[in-house]
Order: structure tokens, then C-alpha cells, then sequence
């Protein structure tokens, strides 16, 4: 592990071949050591990051409860054969200081969902993003399905700003009964574990639904969106506990609501006790499509 920029340049000029970097922000799980097997599969070495970057935080938000487990996190990547670990600190990062950075702004589709519940939130994502890659040096970076927009939004800065870093895009990894693997699942207590399963509940209500509509041939498309949306949102409203932020269902893209494509994804974010949650899968409105949530 290193943890100044020198040691990092000095280490990744040892690096072989072609390096794939997983960016994180720590407390790993198996949904990073998915990312992590990936990356190993696609790239001759592996470098993941650690670190809580604040500049994707609002006010009020938990950057000071965030979890970190940094000799966890080191020990997860001992055993997966990851050959670097980069774990900066604030300083290191942002040396005159978070606000005093030249930063990136996202486009107008960073003002949608994600962006518009948390104003800021990715401009501080691809402000630490642009500057881990510039660090790293790296041949394709790893980023997991269940931060779509973020992928999305990360993806979109790479080919207007000419990185030449490859996107990778790791399905969600999930428990058993659906809950999408994430470090703010440790907030949960037990009772709220459960109310949580609400959300992969209403995305198997969406996919159900895009199912029946494809069946029913139904071509209109608002209807199609709206009767999508809906099956969710009946499903997380019905839950005592649940506090929606949104419910849509967009195109890849994520600038322009879904319309004409056959292809698009339900988006969720929701507020379980003080726990903020966010999930995403595909729903497709095509005859014979089965949903793997």
C-alpha cells in the first residue's frame, strides 16, 4: 500500500503491462471484489484506490460516519492478488484544500436524478475521478452497475475530455434475497434490512411489468414509461419506512426520459431510517425477455 502521490508514481512505473485501476471509497465487500476479479480478468495488473472523498458530500450528509476499514479493505486486496493499493489522504488529494481545486462539471445529464437530489454530488465525483486517473495512469478503469448515473456520468467525461481510460461496467452484486451489496448497508439494523428489500421488490415489479406490456404489444410510449414507473412506485409506497426520493425509468443515456427505445433502465433512490439507498436494472419491453433480478 502507498499512500503519497510520489510513492504511487514510483510504484506504478514497476506496473506491467496493461493496468486496470477500481476506484473506491473503501469498506470493500464482495460487490468490489467483484470489480477487483474483473479488472484481473481484463488487465496484466490491478491498483485500487481508497478513499473518502468529500467532495461529493453536501453538508449534513455522512462524510464523518462513512465507514472506513482501510486495513480490511488492504487484507481484501492481499487476497485478491490486487498488486497496488493507493489510500491518500484528504491532503494528499486536495493539498490547497477541497473548495481551492480546479474542478469538472458534468453536463446537463448530471443534472437529472442523482444530480438533481444532491447538487454537487458529481462534480466532486468527477473532479477525484479525472485526478485518480491522471494518478494511476490506468489502461481501463472498473466501476460497478449499481452507480449507474455515476458510470454513466464518468463514461460521458472520458470521451469529452479525451482520457484514454476504457470504462468497464460490472453487473450489481446482490445478497441472496435481492438487496444490492453496498458499504451503506451497514447502517441498516435488522428491522431496516428488511424494509429495504422493498426496493429490489419494485424492480422486479417494474420488469414485470415491461414484461406484460411487451406481451400486450402496447406501443404507446408514455404509457409504457408511466405504467413501468408505476409497478415500482406502488411497491416502495406501500412499504411503511420507505421514504421515496425517485422513481424513473430513463435511457442509457439518462438525459432524456425513456421513450422510443425498446431498452432502458428503472432507476430508485430511497431513504430507509437515515439511510440513503440507490438501485438500478435493466427493463426491456420485448417479447421473450427475461429479467435476471
Amino acid at each position: 500500500m502507498v499512500r503519497t502521490k510520489a510513492e504511487l508514481a514510483q510504484a506504478r512505473a514497476a506496473l506491467p503491462g496493461r493496468v486496470a485501476v477500481v476506484p473506491t471509497m473503501g469498506a470493500l465487500h464482495d460487490g468490489h471484489r467483484a470489480l477487483i476479479k474483473r479488472a484481473k480478468e481484463i488487465a496484466d495488473s490491478v491498483i485500487v484506490t481508497v478513499f473518502v472523498n468529500p467532495l461529493q458530500f453536501r453538508p449534513g450528509e455522512d462524510l464523518d460516519q462513512y465507514p472506513r476499514t482501510l486495513d480490511a479493505d488492504v487484507a481484501m486486496c492481499e487476497a485478491e492478488g490486487v498488486d497496488l493499493v493507493f489510500a491518500p489522504s484528504e491532503r494528499e488529494i486536495y493539498p490547497d484544500g477541497r473548495e481551492d481545486v480546479t474542478k469538472v462539471h458534468p453536463r446537463e445529464h448530471g443534472e437529472v436524478l442523482e444530480g438533481a437530489s444532491r447538487p454537487g454530488f458529481f462534480t466532486g465525483v468527477l473532479t477525484v475521478v479525472a485526478k485518480l486517473f491522471n494518478l494511476t495512469r490506468p489502461d481501463v478503469a472498473c466501476f460497478g452497475a449499481k452507480d449507474f448515473q455515476q458510470q454513466a456520468m464518468v463514461r460521458r467525461m472520458v470521451g469529452d475530455l479525451d482520457f484514454p481510460v476504457a470504462i468497464e461496467t460490472v453487473p450489481t452484486v446482490r445478497e441472496p434475497d435481492g438487496l444490492a451489496l453496498s458499504s451503506r448497508n451497514a447502517y441498516l439494523s435488522a428491522a431496516e434490512r428488511r424494509t429495504a428489500l422493498a426496493v429490489p421488490r419494485a424492480i422486479r415489479a417494474a420488469q414485470a411489468a415491461a414484461v406484460a406490456l411487451a406481451e400486450e404489444g402496447v406501443s404507446e410510449h408514455v404509457d409504457r414509461a408511466e405504467r413501468v414507473r408505476g409497478a415500482a412506485l406502488a411497491v416502495l409506497e406501500a412499504e411503511p419506512g420507505v421514504e421515496v426520493d425517485y422513481v424513473d425509468v430513463r435511457s442509457d443515456l439518462l438525459s432524456i426520459p425513456f421513450a422510443e427505445a425498446d431498452a432502458a433502465r428503472i432507476l430508485i433512490a430511497v431513504k430507509v431510517g437515515n439511510t440513503r439507498l440507490i438501485d438500478n436494472a435493466p427493463v426491456v419491453i420485448q417479447k421473450g425477455w427475461t429479467p435476471d433480478v
